[in-house]
């Protein structure tokens, strides 16, 4: 037995940090853990963009509260990015749906916006559907004689807030929407609203802003 024990324990020595084998071991995997790192930094070519937390309607002034910033690969210049300055104060030009990202051009200079909220109460009950950034149809109905006559006072409107009183669900009680209207169309408005009558909203199908 004390004849074999020489060559084994030589067979089970321990290797050396000088052992080239060790070295050349060591230097192929910090390459492939170098190489992978590489491989995932290029894959990710994702980008920081701003995108709506909620809907935000024409005239309504970009602030931080009504964004937040996502990751995305996106064609440049199309959507506004959170790398560049921010957009606070800018306004929006059209509906921006929740979770959308902004659009470069659906914001500017509060100067370029031309539309404004109006106030405008009914006591006939809204569709259900009728919320911020719905486009809606504005009508007016009057004569008390038993032969009504409603005519359109503008279409095409969009709502940029709905409020709804405590009673809401009780027969008569009113209902206050905030529509945008251009500004070349304002007098004509609210003269029309003002009209002794009934007001009532009507909402519009999707698609139907045309």
């Amino acid at each position: 037995m004390s004849g074999t024990s020489g060559p084994v324990a030589g067979r089970l020595k321990r290797p050396s940090w000088r052992d080239p084998r060790l070295l050349i071991g060591l230097v192929l995997i910090a390459v492939a853990v170098v190489a992978v790192s590489a491989s995932i930094r290029a894959s990710d070519s994702t980008e920081p963009y701003y995108t709506a937390i909620k809907v935000l309607t024409p005239g309504t002034e970009v602030s931080e509260s009504d964004v937040a910033v996502t990751r995305v690969r996106v064609a440049p210049d199309v959507y506004v990015s959170a790398q560049g300055d921010p957009p606070w104060g800018q306004v929006v030009t059209r509906v921006i749906g929740e979770g959308e990202l902004l659009p470069t051009d659906a914001v500017t200079g509060a100067s370029e916006v031309d539309v404004r909220a109006v106030a405008v109460r009914t006591q006939n009950p809204l569709a259900q559907d009728i919320e911020s950034g719905s486009v809606v149809d504005v009508w007016l109905t009057t004569g008390n004689d038993g032969s009504p006559v409603s005519t359109p006072v503008a279409e095409g409107l969009i709502v940029s807030q709905v409020e709804q009183e405590d009673s809401a669900f009780t027969v008569g009680a009113a209902q206050t929407v905030y529509v945008l209207v251009p500004q070349d169309s304002m007098s004509d408005f609210l003269g029309a609203v003002a009209t002794e009558g009934e007001i009532s909203i009507v909402g519009r199908a999707a698609g139907g802003e045309g």
